[in-house]
């Protein structure tokens, strides 16, 4: 039998915290529930246990949602050329997708600088901020 650990082990070997990543995993599926000992009160988790959680959390870092997580763990328990191309496909789509918020935070940074700038630019009766915020200006440079 493979060594088993504690829920606050599994814890601190993966960086995830207990009541808000590992029950919570363990709740939706992504983490198999753990072993009970001592009439239920304790979870008992191995090494595989460990090694899915990092993965799990290295996924999310990398702004993977909780439906490509589960996607991705399918893939990671398939193997071939196939396993690999679909893999490969999801990334994409997630680079894609990240492109796309980047492009986005750019034209809210790009509003935002002009509004500051605008307010810096001396006394005014409106503040360009909030009249950005209330739609009731479009800032020069601005396409929105």
């Amino acid at each position: 039998m493979k060594a088993e650990i504690t829920i606050g082990e599994l814890s601190r070997q993966t960086g995830c915290k207990v009541e808000t990543t590992v029950r919570y995993y363990e709740r939706i599926g992504l983490l198999p529930k753990a072993r009970r000992e001592g009439g239920g009160r304790f979870r008992r988790y191995n090494g595989a246990d460990v090694a899915r959680l990092r993965f799990i959390r290295r996924a999310r870092q990398l702004g993977f949602t909780l439906d490509e997580v589960r996607g991705l763990l399918r893939l990671a328990a398939g193997q071939g050329e196939n396993a690999r191309a679909k893999a490969r496909s999801l990334a994409a789509a997630h680079v894609a997708d990240i492109w796309a918020k980047i492009t986005d935070l750019q034209a809210m940074e790009a509003v935002l600088s002009n509004a500051i700038c605008e307010c810096e630019a001396g006394p005014q009766t409106r503040c360009p901020l909030i009249e950005v915020l209330s739609g009731g200006a479009i800032i020069k440079g601005s396409s929105a």
